[in-house]
């Protein structure tokens, strides 16, 4: 759930980041009020630490996380 979790806000961040570097748009700061508003400061940092958490997946070994999901 966490993986999956964190999977949705890195993709929400890279398209985000994706649509600054195009055409200077900022879609998260625009929906939550400005870059340095509060919420979308909580929004900023939750990307970031997904990001973090994302870079787990690179290390974890597939055969074993296919089988916890089996699990489930």
């Amino acid at each position: 759930m966490l993986d999956k979790t964190s999977l949705i806000l890195v993709i929400i961040g890279a398209l985000n980041w994706g649509s600054v570097g195009l055409f200077k748009f900022d879609f998260v700061g625009w929906l939550f009020g400005g870059q340095a508003a509060t919420f979308s400061r909580i929004i900023f940092t939750l990307v970031g630490l997904a990001g973090l958490w994302c870079i787990s997946l690179l290390f974890r070994d597939t055969e074993e996380t296919s089988s916890e999901i089996s699990r489930m």
